[in-house]
């Protein structure tokens, strides 16, 4: 039995040694030509001691030699607001690098951020990466804003509230950005989105639950998000996705947004086994084990831009 075994375990070793290895792990896998800057959604930061909104991302992608950077904005506030704090930081990040363009990737309401950066100055962006963009709006906006009417009572409290909130979020992660909870909530909206589309349509599609043009302005455009709120038992924030998820009525969602509703240009995947948190691979990495892991997702894209050139 010994002796059958370490014949097995030889064997495997020496297959291992004539083997390649697997595309994924082959050097420059990620390297893009252009940098990729990560941009984080409502109530995000980039980084809170030793916890990243983008959990194990960027490592994940700079290992096989992308340049990443992780974008700061304001963690609530207009999309355009967000959107010019990231166009000033993509300027800094082609002074530092001497590229002459960047790859860019949003979460959430990152997604539209990008997008207002790749519409005002398309000549700075080689690619927008969408992932769970409410690029239609997020119905939970839609419910919040229904209660909550504007210039009332309940605004002023709950606004002072979150303001408060998410400047603590800004000063923990060695932020400065201004803080306006009322005007993230506007932009989140379905009307609030309707109205974004409009001055920035680049990459919406014209359907409902189809894809957008895949390239526009010399701008190369892609999304992808889950379709699944509940993925882990031990994930405490499950509950509270799956509880979210309620508010599209059966319609699949991540648990805050849409799968129809978060496509942009080219459609990876509307469905991957991940809920609004997994996409970014929180919480602290406890993710759908049955899932192509978020990590190698981002990957996956990174090579696909290098295919492209990008």
């Amino acid at each position: 039995m010994k002796k059958q075994f370490l014949q097995w375990l030889g064997a495997a070793l020496v297959a291992m040694a004539v083997l390649p290895a697997p595309s994924w792990a082959a050097t420059g896998y990620t390297q893009t030509k252009y940098p990729i800057i990560l941009v984080h959604g409502l109530f995000g930061f980039d980084k809170i001691g030793p916890v990243e909104y983008f959990y194990g991302i960027p490592e994940a992608l700079s290992a096989d030699g992308a340049q990443v950077y992780v974008a700061e904005v304001s963690a609530a506030n207009s999309t355009e607001v967000r959107g010019e704090q990231l166009l000033t930081y993509v300027k800094q990040v082609l002074a530092a690098t001497g590229a002459s363009k960047v790859n860019l990737i949003g979460h959430s309401h990152g997604g539209p951020t990008i997008r207002y950066v790749a519409s005002v100055a398309p000549q700075l962006v080689a690619s927008v990466s969408s992932v769970a963009g409410p690029n239609k709006g997020a119905a939970v906006a839609d419910i919040v804003r229904g209660v909550v009417a504007p210039g009332s009572f309940t605004q002023a409290v709950l606004g002072s509230v979150v303001n408060g909130f998410t400047t603590l979020i800004d000063v923990l992660s060695g932020g400065g950005n201004p803080q306006n909870s009322v005007a993230a909530l506007d932009s989140l909206t379905t009307a609030g989105m309707a109205k974004f589309n409009l001055a920035h349509p680049e990459g919406v599609p014209a359907t409902a639950c189809g894809e957008g043009d895949y390239q526009v302005g010399g701008v190369y455009y892609f999304s992808w998000s889950g379709g699944q709120p509940l993925t882990n038992v031990l994930d405490p924030s499950d509950a509270s996705m799956g509880l979210l998820s309620l508010a599209y009525g059966g319609a699949k969602s991540d648990g805050l947004v849409s799968s129809c509703g978060s496509h942009l240009g080219r459609v990876i995947r509307d469905n991957y086994g991940m809920n609004h948190l997994d996409e970014v691979n929180q919480v602290l990495g406890l993710v759908n084990i049955f899932e192509t892991n978020p990590k190698t997702v981002y990957r996956q894209q990174a090579n696909r831009l290098k295919g492209l050139g990008l």
